[in-house]
C-alpha cells in the first residue's frame, strides 16, 4: 500500500509540472509613426549632348589641310580645315578694282554736275540736261555702295576658305581627307562637334504618371521644395555618378506612340565621364509627402489574390489582423495608405504559429537580435499543442 501511494504521489507531482502555467509568446513589434518621406522613380534614360554642330563647308574648293586632332577638345573660332584661297584671292582683287571705278566715275560725274549748275543759272544749257547730270551722279555713288558690298563679300567668301569651329567642345572623326573636294551644297558634315560639359539626360516618363504627380501636388498630399528638383544618376556598370543634375523641364507634348513624356535634366561632366548615347538611370526627386506611415515589408504577407495584410498588437495585448493598401516602396518599406493608424504595433518577429485573438507580450523590434521571440511562440504552441488545447494555424497564415 505504502509503495502504490507513493507511486501514485510521484505522477501526480510530474502531471502538475506538465501543466505548468506559461507566460504569453513574446511577439518583437515596430510602432509606426507618421513621418515626411521624398518620393523618387528610377527611370531609363539616354545622355545627349549639351550643344552639338555639324561642321560644314559654306565655300567650293579643295581641302588642303586639317588642322585639329579627332577627338581632342577645341574652342569656338579655332581653325579646323584650309581650302584652296586663290580663286577668292582673285574675286576680292577684282571687287577692289571694280570699287576704285566706280569711285572714279564719281569724281567725274560730281564736277560735270557742278558746271551744269552754273551754266543753268544763265541759260547756257538746258535744264534737262543739267537734271540729266545730277541722275548720272547719283548712279555713281549707287555704284560705289554696290562695288563694296561686292567686295565685302568676296571678302566673306576669302575667309570662308578656314573652316572654323562654330562653338566650343569635343570634336569627333573628320570624314574629309586632304585632296577632297568640298562644296557649299554638300549635305554630309565634314566633322561633328559636341559640348560634353555640362550634358543632358532625356529620360521618358508616362505622362499618366506625371499627371498624377500634378494632382497630388495641387492637392496638397504632396509638396516640393524650393528651387530645381534634383537628380541622381546610376551608370551603365551600376556605380552611382558622383555629381547630382538639376530637372530642367518636362516636354510640352505626350508621344501618342508611347504615352510619355520626355524629361530632361542637367548634370556637370568636368571630366567627360558622360558620353552622347549612353544608358543611364536616372533617380527623380517627385517631392515629399509629409505624414507617410511606413511598414517594413517582411512584416507585410500577401494572399493568392495580391492582398495585403500584416498582424497588430492591439490596445488589449491580442493579435489583430489588419488589411492594408500600400501605394509604394521606401528603401525596404512599403508606404501604408489605409488599413493603419498612427501608434499602431506592428508585428514584425514571433507570430508564426499563433493565430488572430491570442494575448502577446509585444516587445520593441531589434533587427540585430536573434529572432527569439519567434522560438518562444513556437515553444508555447508546441506546449499547448501537447495539452490539446491549441488550434490548427488560420487558412490566411497557413498560405
Amino acid at each position: 500500500m505504502l509503495l502504490t501511494l507513493s507511486a501514485c504521489g510521484g505522477g501526480g507531482d510530474s502531471q502538475q509540472q506538465g501543466q505548468a502555467p506559461q507566460g504569453p509568446p513574446t511577439v518583437q513589434v515596430v510602432q509606426v509613426q507618421p513621418q515626411a518621406v521624398t518620393l523618387t522613380t528610377t527611370l531609363p534614360g539616354r545622355t545627349t549632348a549639351f550643344e552639338t554642330s555639324e561642321v560644314r563647308p559654306q565655300v567650293n574648293g579643295l581641302v588642303l589641310a586639317r588642322l585639329f586632332e579627332e577627338g581632342d577638345n577645341v574652342t569656338k573660332g579655332q581653325a579646323l580645315y584650309r581650302i584652296d584661297p586663290q580663286p577668292y584671292l582673285t574675286q576680292v582683287a577684282s571687287a577692289r578694282a571694280s570699287l576704285a571705278r566706280a569711285r572714279a566715275a564719281i569724281a567725274s560725274s560730281e564736277a560735270l554736275t557742278r558746271r551744269y549748275g552754273e551754266l543753268v543759272k544763265i541759260n547756257a544749257i538746258a535744264r534737262q540736261e543739267y537734271e540729266n547730270s545730277i541722275t548720272s551722279s547719283q548712279q555713281a555713288r549707287a555704284d560705289v555702295a554696290a562695288q563694296q558690298a561686292a567686295l565685302r563679300s568676296a571678302q566673306i567668301d576669302l575667309a570662308r576658305t578656314t573652316i572654323r569651329a562654330p562653338i566650343s567642345g569635343r570634336i569627333g572623326r573628320s570624314v574629309t581627307t586632304t585632296g577632297a573636294l568640298v562644296s557649299a551644297a554638300q549635305t554630309n558634315a565634314l566633322t561633328t562637334i559636341q559640348k560634353l560639359d555640362p550634358i543632358y539626360v532625356d529620360v521618358p516618363q508616362s505622362s499618366a504618371d506625371l499627371l498624377k504627380l500634378r494632382q497630388q501636388l495641387m492637392a496638397g498630399e504632396l509638396t516640393r521644395g524650393g528651387g530645381a528638383a534634383k537628380v541622381r544618376l546610376r551608370l551603365e556598370d551600376g556605380s552611382v555618378y558622383p555629381i547630382e543634375g538639376e530637372l530642367q523641364f518636362a516636354d510640352v507634348s505626350v508621344d501618342p506612340a508611347t504615352g510619355s513624356q520626355v524629361i530632361r535634366a542637367r548634370f556637370a561632366n568636368p571630366r567627360g565621364l558622360l558620353l552622347p548615347g549612353m544608358y543611364v538611370r536616372a533617380e527623380l526627386i517627385q517631392g515629399t509627402e509629409p505624414d507617410a506611415l511606413l511598414v517594413p515589408q517582411r512584416a507585410v504577407t500577401r494572399d493568392e489574390r495580391g492582398q495585403a495584410s500584416a498582424l497588430v498588437v492591439g490596445a488589449d495585448g491580442k493579435l489583430q489582423p489588419r488589411i492594408l493598401t500600400t501605394t509604394r516602396t521606401i528603401g525596404d518599406n512599403w508606404i501604408v495608405t489605409k488599413g493603419l493608424n498612427a501608434g499602431d504595433k506592428v508585428v514584425m518577429e514571433g507570430a508564426m504559429m499563433l493565430r488572430p485573438g491570442m494575448a502577446v507580450r509585444a516587445v520593441p523590434w531589434n533587427p540585430n537580435a536573434k529572432p527569439q521571440g519567434q522560438q518562444a511562440g513556437g515553444q508555447q504552441a508546441g506546449g499547448q499543442q501537447a495539452g490539446g488545447q491549441q488550434a490548427a494555424p488560420s487558412q490566411a497564415q497557413a498560405k
